[in-house]
């Protein structure tokens, strides 16, 4: 071969290269600046709903800031709040990787934390080691969420019961059984205004992270996060389940083992919701009452669909609305806000979030297909 056609083949291949760089770029680039874009969209609304009644947009998001990230003490408050945000996004973005809507985290946590304070208050007494007994709270509190989400997804397969509806209501039932064993079977006879479990042993909570105010959850929640990625992307179990969420009827011809699929992806994200109410209950309260419901697996909705059902990106999703959650009394206080204006925000966010699918693939930037064509 001669010197002239090497360097063309070199630069030809080269060339091939770069446009195989710029094609995976432009594809990944577009999940990240859409949901962006969607977030941005949803705070210039908020904005114009402060300007209708009064206030300052300017304030507000310069106290979220402070609220949320400005000092190590917020960003403690804003990483405690994060453990369970984490959990809940991945009881919602599991499910999704199959096509399947499932928005009832609220009832796997609130279910998990009961779980955890019923097995603490039966190792009350009894000598188990400290990290033997977190274990088994992790495991009751598990248990109880994976059942509870897998029924979801074993109504959904055996009989076509349409996962949003079942869990969401599945949910409001979660939330009254949890109020009847708190106030009835459960109850701790030493709490009068507020109805609680028995208190958690000093041996079984678990502690902070050394040198911070930051409970070991938001650590198990990040390797929560890594596993699942991991499951998802790196096993055959999950490549089944991404090619079942594509076509989940062309996965039953190719004989894929669908409904285990749809039962096994359920129970573990009810698991990681139910291993969140774990963490309410042990690192937090000390004991399960009415403040399980605080609306962390509604959160996690926003959280998964921002993420774009991605494990990994569920993690700085989860801080980015830990710290707005965090930063909510202080917009209360200082701008005479009631205490549900952050949920006004995070609506208005979701539904910018559900409108921007409808420009996913639209844009050539972000086609490499289209790089080709004219116009």
């Amino acid at each position: 071969m001669s010197e002239a056609a090497s360097e063309t083949t070199f630069e030809t291949v080269g060339g091939r290269r770069n446009a195989g760089s710029r094609a995976w770029i432009a594809r990944r680039a577009e999940g990240v600046v859409i949901p962006l874009g969607a977030l941005l969209v949803g705070m210039a609304a908020f904005s114009i709903f402060l300007l209708a009644i009064g206030k300052s947009p300017i304030e507000l998001f310069d106290l979220m800031w402070r609220g949320g990230f400005s000092s190590w003490f917020s960003i403690q408050n804003t990483l405690s709040r994060t453990a369970p945000l984490l959990l809940a996004g991945l009881c919602v973005a599991l499910p999704a990787r199959l096509g399947l809507a499932v928005i009832g985290g609220e009832g796997a946590i609130v279910l998990g934390g009961v779980a955890t304070a019923a097995v603490g208050e039966a190792l009350a007494g009894s000598g188990v080691p400290g990290p033997i007994g977190i274990v088994a709270m992790a495991l009751g509190g598990m248990a109880a969420g994976g059942l509870w989400i897998g029924a979801v997804g074993a109504l959904r397969h055996y009989r076509a019961v349409n996962e949003t509806i079942s869990s969401l209501l599945m949910a409001y039932i979660a939330i009254a059984l949890m109020n009847h064993l708190v106030e009835g079977p459960l109850r701790d006879p030493a709490s009068l205004n507020k109805p609680s479990t028995q208190p958690i042993e000093a041996i079984y909570r678990i502690g902070a992270i050394p040198g911070t105010d930051v409970h070991w959850g938001l650590a198990v929640g990040v390797v929560a996060c890594i596993l699942c990625w991991v499951l998802i992307e790196k096993t055959s179990w999950g490549f089944a389940a991404r090619v079942a969420g594509g076509n989940m009827r062309a996965a039953q011809i190719q004989g894929l083992p669908v409904g285990p699929l749809i039962v096994g992806f359920c129970a573990i994200a009810g698991a990681c919701a139910g291993l969140g109410g774990t963490l309410e209950v042990a690192a937090v309260h000390g004991n399960a009452n009415a403040s399980l419901a605080a609306g962390y697996g509604y959160t996690g909705i926003l959280v998964a669909f921002l993420a774009r059902q991605n494990p990994l990106a569920i993690i700085p999703v989860a801080i980015l609305l830990g710290g707005i959650d965090a930063s909510g009394g202080l917009i209360q206080r200082r701008m005479h806000l009631p205490d549900a204006t952050v949920l006004v925000l995070q609506g208005m966010i979701f539904i910018s979030i559900l409108f921007s699918d409808t420009v996913y693939g639209r844009w050539k930037i972000f086609n490499p297909e289209l790089w080709t064509e004219k116009g």
